[in-house]
């Protein structure tokens, strides 16, 4: 698979295992796709089925993986360097694991920026928290003194600290109560436009899925049985007996329909 110019983010046969011999877990298959610079890319699956594994590839918290991962036309290796995290950073799922419990907003928004040599970080923490909806008095409280919703926009704006093109987003609302989850998603759109992000989205939820992309890949047992568009989702128009299964089993809450969902090796 070559990249175009307009790629943001290429994988090609992408594989990843978790431990040795009889314990060895193969957690992707052969993994291809590409993403487009400005694009929202959404891969979908039920857990277990291998979606986060490929941000983690990414991100570089996965090692064990061989293939290609390239982003900007840059092939990555094991390691990642400061110029991977300028470019690219995660939005981890649990806003209450993935802020440290005795840093205020102001470290956990600073720490990066001053590894990085941001100039002004003072000002850069201020305009962060006005562009996730958050005011100057947030800055110096700790996490146990925000709510779940709260908390997910520091991670946020933690993320755009160094102006990254790409953000890989890892079911970054199923943790939120409900009434809030909608918040989170339009403030995600809003700032893909005001700072022309790449969003690569990881759900379980189509319908996140069909808010937030332009296109998708289904995943099953470690692989990508389907890509489509969200037009093609929207009009039910999916070819691969996994993703209708997948479909019937989010219109509404069907037991019986995720009950029978198959593994397609």
């Amino acid at each position: 698979m070559r990249a175009s110019p307009e790629v943001a983010l290429l994988i090609d046969h992408l594989d990843v295992r978790f431990g040795k011999g009889e314990d060895m877990v193969h957690a992707v298959r052969d993994v291809s796709l590409s993403v487009d610079r400005g694009e929202s890319f959404g891969l979908v699956g039920e857990s277990g089925s291998g979606k986060s594994t490929v941000l983690r590839a990414i991100a570089g918290l996965a090692r064990d993986w061989t293939g290609r991962i390239a982003v900007e036309g840059n092939d990555l290796g094991r390691d990642r360097s400061k110029a991977f995290y300028e470019t690219v950073q995660m939005v981890f799922q649990d806003p209450y694991g993935s802020l440290h419990p005795r840093h205020t907003v102001d470290r956990t928004l600073g720490e990066p920026g001053r590894i990085h040599g941001v100039a002004d970080i003072d000002a850069r923490i201020l305009e962060l928290l006005r562009d996730v909806g958050l005011g100057p008095e947030f800055r110096f409280r700790y996490p146990h003194q925000l709510s779940g919703g709260q908390r997910q926009r520091v991670a946020i704006a933690r993320a755009l600290m160094l102006e990254p093109k790409i953000l890989l987003l890892d079911e970054p609302t199923s943790a939120l109560d409900v009434s809030v989850q909608a918040e989170i998603l339009n403030l995600l759109q809003r700032l893909k436009r005001e700072h022309g992000l790449t969003y690569v989205l990881v759900s379980h939820d189509l319908s996140v899925i069909a808010h937030m992309c332009d296109r998708m890949a289904v995943m099953n047992a470690g692989r990508v049985v389907e890509e489509m568009s969200v037009d093609q989702l929207r009009r039910s128009e999916p070819t691969h007996a996994y993703t209708r299964q997948l479909l019937k089993a989010s219109l509404g809450y069907d037991r019986a329909a995720v009950d029978a969902l198959e593994t397609f090796d």
